[in-house]
Parts: structure tokens; C-alpha cells; sequence
């Protein structure tokens, strides 16, 4: 990907500092992304408005990170498939090979990497 910056949803985002989707927020931040952190029932993840769901998400949307699952985002595979991510990230522990293939259908790229190297190692 270029190095513009990007909209990035953190699907799965935490409040707590030691997981992986909080420091993915964070760097994110850091590294001048726009951030849409998403988590049912947090209100806020490092001072940033939490979405609800993916649903009430508009516009365009470069990169979805997940932090969630097989199971939750298998629940969330035709909204994800609405939201038309320009990619999505599948980050160690969320693997789920029916999401990848609806996503294969779709013409919607994706990748089994770790958010946090691949912003540190400007890959991103």
C-alpha cells in the first residue's frame, strides 16, 4: 500500500493498553491514520468515539484490521462485505478461511499479517 494515510477500522478494539488492537489503535494514531476503533459496548479507545458496530459506519473505509474471532466475524461477514473494505487484515487468532473465501468472491484483497509489524516495518 502507499504511504498515504489511510481510514483504518479496528474491528475488535479494546480499551485495555496490553492488547494487541489497543497498541494497533495507538500506532495507528501515531503514524497519522484516521482510526474508527469498533467494539459493541465501549464508548471510547485512546480518546477516540467508538462505533457500535460496523454498520453504522459511512464512507470509505481503506483497511478493516481484525481483532475479533472466527466465530464473531462470521457473524459480521455480509456486513463486512457491505462495507467494502479496500482490504482486510486478518492479525494472528482471526483466521477464518469461509470469510476469506466470501472475500475472494467479493474482489475484496486480503492478508494474514500482524497490524503492529506491519506498521513498524513500513509495510503498511
Amino acid at each position: 500500500m502507499s504511504k498515504q494515510y489511510q481510514r483504518v477500522v479496528v474491528l475488535g478494539a479494546s480499551h485495555k493498553p496490553e492488547r494487541y488492537s489497543n497498541q494497533a489503535v495507538r500506532l495507528l494514531q501515531e503514524f497519522g491514520h484516521e482510526v474508527i476503533p469498533v467494539h459493541p459496548k465501549l464508548e471510547e479507545v485512546e480518546g477516540i468515539k467508538v462505533a457500535s458496530s460496523l454498520n453504522v459506519i459511512e464512507g470509505n473505509v481503506d483497511t478493516l484490521t481484525l481483532y475479533v474471532g472466527a466465530e464473531r466475524s462470521s457473524e459480521l461477514t455480509e456486513t463486512i462485505l457491505r462495507l467494502k473494505p479496500g482490504r482486510v487484515i486478518f492479525n494472528p487468532g482471526s483466521e477464518n478461511a469461509e470469510l476469506e473465501r466470501r472475500l475472494n468472491s467479493a474482489d475484496i484483497p486480503f492478508e494474514h499479517a500482524c497490524t503492529l509489524v506491519l506498521l513498524r516495518t513500513a509495510q503498511f
